[in-house]
């Protein structure tokens, strides 16, 4: 079975319900595979951090439908349950163009709109049908009491293909308030899996780009154990159990690599540079490549015998002060791209390539300096999905070659590239998003657009010829 956790919107506690099942099933001794449906990185580190097992995301947008069945079957078949974490409310998702008629789509029922569009794309619910899991749905009971049967409802009949198993409600505030929750719900012989209180002893700090990462938080096992306690008494194990086997899945296996490349990759992984799909670090070592993680913050030197070096995302504006008194590493990052060594750097690590980062406060910290340019804090936030066409050969597409991202952040740069690596705009439809993206020197790809590769395997089989090259030369670092 398996079993999906969805709120009725952003913000109704799927993170703290997911992490308090998660908690209780480990320390249970259960083994568990957590998934988080879109693009998200901090989710799925607190999932990690409680199971043990790398998360994994599934994001048809950033990959495909098929992508996201085989990656759950593989997975969730290694584990005794498995449980994915939706994203923001059930039905939320965006445009995606059908591509059978009209009439084929409404004849399965797709929610479509005049412009042939699947509305709910990359939802949590699309996610639910393609798997077909039943879904728990989260509702935040604060500020409602008879109204909750009203949403129960409409949730439950909206789209008939999906099976709602259950509610949790969250945030209730007394006997009274929950006597009042139950009655209502009665009639609609909806069972009730989970009641979480409100719980002011349990909180995960936040910041501008979401949660605060696992590794910044040196109180979370005490928050886990917490949450363990919690997760021990308020949900209703008898009937969530045998929902959360896992099972075998019939959907076919994507092909193998076969394709060898003996080369060490850095990849930066620490307070400041965490944002790494799972499935892309796994796909460089299935390659060929030997991952040597590293910290440009806390490390006096790069790895040595390298010959290519990965960047994330994360949080460098917020260490820029460490990051810029690392200067060993700074020119030592510098002096190892203009020698040629091939580097990928996303968004955070893209920012850390510049000159400078300029933060929330106005403070300039310098940077490793390989990009004319600076990164500067503000207020605006850039979020979505794109459709990023190369307008150059570079590091890892071909021109004219088309890649779905997502760009999430709160930075700008002073100057753009004079020639951009892509031409960008937003994935549901034609809005041009302008273009970005540095390639020069031409061993680089930095862009503020996160890639996921696994449907896009020949990316990674890319950066890794251009770092063989550098293997089977002198130019040894």
């Amino acid at each position: 079975m398996a079993l999906v956790i969805a709120g009725e919107r952003s913000g109704v506690g799927k993170t703290t319900v997911t992490l308090t099942l998660l908690a209780s099933l480990h320390r249970r001794d259960r083994l568990v595979q957590s998934f988080k449906v879109g693009p998200d990185y901090i989710d799925p580190m607190f999932h990690q951090h409680v199971t043990g097992r790398a998360c994994r995301n599934l994001d048809p947008v950033l990959t495909s439908e098929a992508y996201v069945q085989q990656c759950f079957a593989h997975h969730s078949q290694l584990s005794e349950y498995a449980l994915v974490e939706g994203v923001m409310g059930l039905f939320d998702g965006v445009s995606s163009l059908v591509i059978s008629p009209l009439s084929f789509a409404s004849d399965q029922g797709l929610m479509t709109n005049d412009k042939g569009q699947i509305t709910d794309f990359a939802s949590t619910a699309h996610i639910a049908r393609l798997l077909d899991l039943p879904v728990v749905l989260v509702i935040d009971c604060s500020r409602l009491s008879g109204s909750v049967a009203a949403i129960a409802h409409g949730y439950r009949s909206f789209d008939p293909r999906i099976k709602i198993a259950g509610v949790v409600l969250n945030r209730v505030g007394s006997d009274r308030h929950l006597s009042l929750l139950k009655d209502s719900l009665k009639p609609l012989h909806l069972p009730i899996l989970g009641v979480m209180r409100r719980q002011d002893n349990i909180t995960i700090p936040d910041r501008h780009l979401g949660l605060v990462p696992t590794a910044e938080l040196p109180e979370l096992n005490a928050l886990i154990d917490r949450l363990a306690d919690l997760g021990d008494t308020c949900f209703d194990w008898q009937r969530l159990l045998p929902l959360l086997k896992s099972e075998s899945f019939s959907f076919s296996a994507s092909s193998s690599l076969s394709a060898s490349f003996p080369v060490r990759i850095a990849v930066a992984r620490d307070r400041a540079f965490n944002f790494y799909y799972q499935d892309n670090l796994d796909l460089l070592q299935q390659l060929g490549a030997e991952l040597v993680f590293w910290s440009p913050l806390e490390d006096a030197d790069i790895p040595k015998d390298i010959q290519g070096m990965y960047f994330g995302g994360g949080f460098p504006e917020v260490f820029a002060q460490q990051l810029a008194e690392n200067t060993s590493v700074r020119d030592a990052v510098k002096k190892a791209i203009l020698k040629g060594i091939p580097t990928v750097a996303e968004c955070g690590g893209l920012m850390y390539l510049c000159e400078q980062i300029i933060d929330f406060e106005g403070k300039s910290w310098s940077m490793a300096g390989v990009l004319p340019t600076s990164a500067v804090m503000g207020g605006r936030l850039t979020l979505g999905y794109r459709r990023a066409v190369a307008l150059q050969d570079n590091l890892l597409v071909k021109a004219n070659t088309t890649v779905y991202g997502h760009e999430f952040h709160r930075s700008h740069l002073t100057l753009t590239p004079t020639q951009p690596l892509f031409e960008t705009s937003r994935y549901d439809c034609d809005e041009n998003m302008g273009c970005e993206g540095w390639g020069l020197p031409a061993n680089i790809h930095a862009s503020y657009v996160h890639q996921h590769w696994g449907e896009s395997r020949e990316i990674p089989q890319q950066f890794l010829k251009e770092c063989l090259k550098v293997a089977s030369s002198t130019t040894w670092i």
